[in-house]
């Protein structure tokens, strides 16, 4: 039977501070331990018995002696904590400079050049919260029709307008505009619509997001998985992130839980290849929001799906949690921090045990590539070992769901 890789990324999901961290003012940050500690403890069964647990001290989730799973942590070597940098190098490609940011907001050339291309004026054109800019100016949006730019610590150009003035097809151009003005030096990672409605002191932003990347400027472990004529299914909003580069098919999102239910899906039609889904509730929800409670939920809430995309996998089958990069709901900040990220590789055949501190996210990419048994892109090294059903633990699939409780 054919190989099957299970790429999940749990958007911002970070477990400590990496050695730079002091350059990015990140110093502390720890996503998954400090929001453990801020609501009295997490529980996680499923991603416990699978070794979450043993690679960092999260209250409430435990270290286990025989866990199911091979895991281990990893340091990004791309500069940046953005979310495209994160999940390019999972990809297998890895940046030598981090993308531009504004901090004092986008030169006034470059937004007198979007004025222009558009036909009317813009609000804004500061680094802001998402929430907090459109209680500031959405009044002011709805009265005139002029769209709200702004940005964060991430590379972004952030479009955002009621779509009542500004219907979705109209805000996607706007943005598609942006993406092609903002090259050069001002090659933005992301330039993202961020539609709300509502009304002045209750505006809220909709789940119709949409993510404008930049493309690749390289080859990916998803090229490499496509040119070997198998598929690549993406889930959520990977295909925005990669711009579509290497998919074969993609579905869009409004939810982890959608996230979750149409990986099921491709488990279902996808034959050989990878899934790969991005699930964004973690980082757009709550990180960015300072909301560890909801955070917490979320996490409970994959924790409790997790059991379905175990029990559909196949033996030829290799299942890869990960992140992209941490979003410490705790800290004052509300943008994302740089960390290190989980790895966690399950399957019938992978030897269970620790992986170590990985030096580049691209070994999750490179370990994808040698278990489908295609070439090397040579950024990064496999880090699971795999040959036969581990002795060491019994595969979580041969439990019923209703087992895993009994964890």
């Amino acid at each position: 039977m054919s190989k099957r890789v299970v790429f999940i990324v749990l958007d911002s999901v970070g477990v400590g501070a990496l050695p730079d961290a002091a350059a990015y003012g990140d110093c502390g940050s720890n996503t998954l331990g400090n929001l453990a500690k801020a609501v009295g403890g997490l529980r996680l069964p499923c991603l416990g018995r699978l070794g979450l647990g043993n690679i960092t001290a999260i209250v409430g989730v435990p270290t286990v002696a025989c866990p199911a799973a091979a895991y281990g942590k990893m340091a990004a070597a791309s500069a940046g904590k953005d979310t495209t940098s994160g999940h390019w190098e999972l990809a297998g490609l890895c940046l030598d400079k981090p993308f531009p940011t504004y901090p004092s907001g986008f030169p006034p050339v470059l937004i007198a050049a979007f004025e222009k291309a558009i036909g009317r004026k813009t609000l804004g054109n500061i680094p802001a919260s998402g929430t907090e800019i459109i209680n500031v100016l959405g009044e002011e949006n709805l009265r005139t029709g002029f769209p709200i730019v702004y940005t964060s610590a991430d590379s972004v150009f952030q479009i955002a307008s009621h779509e009542d003035v500004t219907p979705l097809p109209e805000l996607y151009r706007f943005c598609t505009v942006a993406r092609e003005l903002l090259q050069g030096e001002h090659a933005v990672g992301r330039v993202i619509a961020r539609p709300f409605t509502g009304f002045p002191g209750a505006f809220v932003r909709t789940a119709n997001r949409r993510d404008f990347s930049l493309k690749p400027p390289g080859r990916l472990v998803l090229d490499v998985i496509k040119a070997a004529g198998m598929e690549v299914a993406a889930v959520g909003k990977i295909y925005d992130i990669f711009a579509g580069q290497g998919i074969t098919r993609h579905v869009a999102t409004k939810s982890n839980f959608e996230g979750i239910a149409q990986t099921l899906e491709f488990l279902r039609t996808v034959e050989q290849g990878m899934i790969i889904t991005n699930l964004v509730d973690f980082d757009m929800l709550y990180g960015h929001r300072n909301d560890p409670v909801g955070y917490a939920r979320a996490l409970t809430e994959f924790d409790e799906r997790l059991p379905d995309v175990l029990v559909t996998l196949r033996r030829e089958d290799l299942l890869i949690i990960t992140a992209d990069h941490g979003c410490d709901p705790t800290t004052g900040s509300t943008d994302h921090s740089r960390e290190y990220v989980p790895v966690i590789l399950y399957g019938q055949q992978i030897i269970s045990g620790p992986v170590g501190v990985r030096q580049t996210f691209a070994d999750a990419g490179e370990t994808t590539l040698a278990w489908l048994g295609l070439p090397a892109l040579g950024t990064g090294e496999v880090m699971a070992v795999w040959g036969g059903e581990s002795e060491k633990c019994r595969p979580m699939t041969s439990l019923p769901k209703s087992g895993m409780d009994t964890l």
